[in-house]
């Protein structure tokens, strides 16, 4: 038996006037899921507690089968160990974002998407200035890493939930919050001035003018997706976060050339390396960011767009091939919402759908938030999907 999950990273929504009140889960043309619906069994998966952050974090924990109350730590250690950055006992890692600050606003949590290479370069310059306690690490497009040994006991916000807000009022708070406050100020003049970002003001784009931590925890202990479920499996996925838990979870990274985690990403190459990764192992998982993305820029357009492309090149690209493996169960899902409405994740139960080779289906007839919920498995605990999936 191959078990196979898909997970378009917030894709669930809310209803939206101009497409009828529908979301785009259900305006969009999605053959495939809809087939995996119909075909299959369904339900909604409460993928975040009541009592934590509604993160990719958190909600991937859940999918992947590991209760967040027990294991959740922090995003930072997960992202650092997809980084091959080994965190010492007492290290803090933190996700740091390049973000725009304009007239004392967070104007963009994401400094308008810049390119991997020019990000490298900013973040090394602000090491060299300011990594003295601390390390600065590059990683993907506006994604990066902080480690330290404190900040441990600072609140500190996502800055895509906070985007248009003044930056004052959105440093971090708390017992532990002075020197990051004391970075992320003394990053500005550095990043200001750095040639790559007074071509990128010439040039019309978002400067990556502020250092945005966030996220931080120590490093989790986690037992082997193997040791809990008792099948070997790789993970996909452009994100650090998901190639972290997958490195704590045993699973094999697998990176695809092109993978962005954005709207351009190699939609069809994941599904052929996600195949190809079936022919040694039983499981693989996954995971596409650009529907998220879309969604945290408010662009209904572009977030069905991704979700069609999710659709047809990753499930349907799955879809047309499994039956070359024999028995298997395939499941798709969002891992949280992001509506176009908030422009951030919510906690909201989300809709999941398991179609089996070799089993009869429930009356679900189509793949969105509200058809889920008469499906035969009710509301469901997210770290218990993968339970569901693998009997």
């Amino acid at each position: 038996m191959k078990y196979i999950v898909l997970v378009g990273d917030g894709m669930a929504d809310y209803p939206i006037p101009e497409l009828g009140n529908l979301t785009p889960l259900a305006a969009a043309n999605i053959p495939n899921m809809d087939f995996i619906a119909k075909h299959g069994k369904c339900g909604v998966a409460k993928t975040v507690p009541d009592n934590m952050p509604a993160g990719s974090d958190v909600a991937n924990l859940s999918i992947m089968g590991y209760n967040p109350s027990q294991y959740y730590s922090g995003r930072g250690p997960l992202e650092a160990a997809s980084m091959g950055v080994a965190l010492e006992k007492d290290d803090i890692a933190f996700r740091c974002n390049l973000i725009t600050e304009k007239d004392g606003t967070i104007a963009d949590y994401s400094a308008g998407h810049i390119l991997s290479e020019e990000a490298r370069i900013l973040i090394e310059a602000v090491d060299a200035e300011l990594g003295n306690a601390c390390k600065f690490h590059a990683g993907v497009s506006y994604r990066h890493l902080l480690v330290m040994k404190h900040g441990e006991y600072a609140q500190c916000t996502p800055p895509h939930d906070v985007t248009g807000q003044s930056v004052e009022d959105c440093l971090p708070r708390g017992e532990d919050s002075g020197l990051l406050i004391d970075l992320i100020r003394t990053s500005k003049p550095i990043l200001d001035k750095h040639e790559i970002n007074i071509k990128r003001r010439k040039n019309g784009k978002n400067t990556a003018n502020l250092i945005w931590p966030w996220g931080q925890g120590k490093a989790p202990a986690m037992p082997l997706f193997n040791d809990l479920f008792g099948v070997s499996g790789s993970i996909i996925s452009a994100v650090d976060l998901l190639k972290g838990i997958g490195k704590y979870a045993g699973l094999d990274v697998i990176d695809v050339p092109g993978a962005t985690g954005y709207l351009d990403t190699n939609f069809s190459g994941k599904a052929a390396y996600a195949l190809k990764s079936l022919e040694t192992h039983d499981f693989v998982l996954v995971h596409v960011e650009a529907p998220d993305e879309a969604g945290h820029m408010g662009n209904l357009e572009a977030k069905i767009k991704a979700i069609e492309d999710f659709d047809e090149k990753v499930v349907g690209g799955m879809l047309n091939e499994l039956g070359g493996f024999g028995d298997f169960r395939v499941m798709v899902l969002p891992d949280h919402p992001t509506p176009i409405s908030v422009r951030t994740h919510t906690r909201e139960p989300v809709p999941f759908a398991i179609y089996s080779s070799t089993e009869s289906a429930d009356y679900v007839d189509r793949f969105d938030e509200l058809a889920a919920r008469e499906g035969v498995f009710g509301l469901v605990e997210g770290h218990r999907l993968m339970n569901l999936l693998i009997k």
